[in-house]
């Protein structure tokens, strides 16, 4: 080994301090430039952001116009069905048929089994049956079937 490698390596600090540093010219204007692009942008994304949260009070009252592939169903933008409409659907006895699938014989809300001789409520749309307490429940904060979205149309007893 010769004494130059084993010579350990100095830094010099102040050859790496520039005073003197300064930004001119085209450079100059390539990082305004930059920052305003990124500015806009980010002004841009939160504009979005702000205009699809803010729900205007019309379109929360709006109907959905039927589009094909939605098996015709009208779908409402709103938040629930009131305790009347509730309380009016069909609730039946559930009987067990001979040959039952696993679909006919289910809660799907909370994947209950139904036992012969229970209160079942039946969707007057879609005839599809659950729990009473389950789909009470459900119907308070959607208008729609949990399975197949359908929504629950009530004719009124007038």
């Amino acid at each position: 080994m010769t004494t130059q490698d084993s010579q350990s390596f100095h830094w010099h600090y102040d050859e790496l301090d520039d005073k003197n540093f300064q930004i001119r010219g085209r450079t100059l204007f390539f990082i305004i430039v930059l920052f305003s692009v990124v500015i806009f942008i980010s002004l841009i994304f939160l504009l979005t952001r702000w205009m699809c949260r803010k729900p205007s009070s019309a379109s929360s009252a709006a109907v959905v116009a039927d589009t094909t592939g939605l098996q015709g169903h009208a779908f409402e933008i709103t938040h629930g069905l009131a305790k009347a409409v509730i309380d009016s659907l069909e609730i039946t006895l559930h009987h067990r048929p001979s040959t039952s699938t696993a679909g006919d014989s289910e809660c799907c809300i909370c994947l209950g089994v139904f036992e012969e001789g229970e209160k079942v409520k039946v969707l007057p749309n879609c005839f599809h049956g659950y729990h009473c307490e389950c789909i009470d429940k459900w119907l308070t904060t959607h208008s729609s079937c949990p399975i197949c979205r359908a929504a629950i149309r009530v004719d009124s007893p007038v």
